[in-house]
């Protein structure tokens, strides 16, 4: 059942599938670097590795300029630079053109996730934060889903349209925040616009509870990349082939599709930190699960184990970081939880094909187990001191 929400939220999150359903550049980079270009694939995961750079420097600066400008500014740079940028990209075909352009892709496109997050948190009440960001998460995974196939056929005539066609749905968000969104930053948040860098800072450094949710955070988000990573190298080394990794990691979208949003219902009525600690110990326990399988059922199993951590933990935790806000800091604190997981892209991969190569697949799942367990008992000891500070 759906929110009685403000129309401006559910405006937020149309753009949001927009968005998500022109996605169609980054999941075939690569592809088109190396096919199209004959870039050579060790090259080709250099502007890859560059967007994510990009990204994670992204959600720092989003965060500070969404409380010192307001939510609708930065979302309009965002949303109305990201198109000209993406469609530049189509016409670059040198490798150093190319990895600068996505640096800043990366940068200009994740400029406005804190200011969507932060206004998320200005509409919807604190019991109704989990669901109201559930449902976010729920369009992001929807447009994700349509994406590969609208990108396929787009890319069957030529490449240059997938970058055209993702400039134009992000486009199309722009011109709704443009035309039907006002700024939702609250009157009493406005004097964070006065204040300095340094005495913004310091606030941050008196937020404990944040920066150890952020650096828990760091953790869940490497675990969680190895479904992208490892779990394909898994399954290739037990003798299954590359299509059966695409129809079993589209279980993970599919359950999302379907479940997402009674998943993020019954999260909203459990205590903000019990559900994170469930979410990293079945993220956790899920990936265990892959040290022992060896056939596709198993395989299967371990993404819905993880899948399920993964809907809870995305209702929960940028509900947990609004409620831990300041209202003059919920931009800044959003990009810091935001980055935390921009970096967890960047070294979830090298840690996990290190760990993977060099002590073997075991060793890799048994360490997202344990991680998970870990976790999950951090959280736990993080809520009770949240408790006692009355946050």
């Amino acid at each position: 059942m759906f929110l009685k929400l403000p129309r401006t939220y559910w405006l937020l999150v149309f753009g949001t599938f927009l968005n998500r359903l022109g996605s169609f550049v980054l999941p075939f980079l690569a592809l088109y670097l190396n096919g199209e270009l004959g870039i050579t694939p060790r090259l080709a995961a250099v502007p890859v590795a560059l967007f994510g750079a990009g990204s994670f420097l992204a959600q720092l600066t989003g965060g500070e300029l969404t409380d010192r400008l307001g939510r609708r500014p930065v979302m309009l740079i965002s949303f109305l630079i990201t198109p000209f940028v993406m469609a530049a990209l189509g016409f670059l075909h040198e490798l150093p053109h190319i990895a600068a352009c996505t640096f800043i892709l990366g940068f200009i496109t994740d400029l406005s996730r804190p200011a969507v997050s932060a206004a998320v948190a200005d509409l919807v009440p604190s019991e109704d934060r989990p669901r109201a960001f559930g449902y976010v998460y729920w369009a992001i995974n929807l447009g994700f889903a349509a994406a590969p196939v609208l990108a396929g056929l787009l890319a069957g005539y030529s490449y240059l349209y997938l970058f055209l066609g993702d400039a134009f749905t992000t486009l199309l968000f722009g011109l709704i925040v443009l035309f039907a969104v006002p700024e939702t930053r609250p009157a009493e948040a406005a004097h964070a616009a006065q204040a300095t860098l340094g005495e913004r800072v310091a606030q941050l450094r008196r937020a404990p509870i944040l920066l150890a949710f952020s650096f828990l955070s760091l953790f869940f988000g490497m675990i969680y990349m190895q479904g992208y990573v490892a779990l394909p190298l898994a399954m290739l080394s037990a003798g299954l082939v590359a299509k059966q990794y695409g129809i079993a990691i589209a279980m993970n979208g599919a359950l999302i599709v379907f479940l997402n949003l009674p998943i993020s219902n019954a999260a909203a009525q459990w205590p903000r930190f019990t559900a994170i600690a469930i979410a990293a110990l079945l993220v956790g326990l899920g990936f265990g699960v892959t040290a022992f399988a060896f056939t596709m059922p198993i395989f299967i199993l371990s993404i819905i184990i993880w899948t399920f951590g993964e809907m809870i933990g995305s209702a929960v935790a940028p509900a947990i970081i609004a409620d831990l806000a300041p209202i003059d800091q919920r931009g800044l604190f959003q990009g810091v939880f935001g980055a935390s997981w921009g970096l967890a892209a960047f070294l979830g991969p090298l840690v996990g094909g290190f760990v993977f190569e060099r002590f073997g697949p075991s060793a890799l799942w048994g360490g997202c187990f344990a991680l998970g367990c870990v976790m999950a008992v951090s959280y736990l000891a993080l809520g009770r001191a949240a408790q006692k500070k009355s946050i």
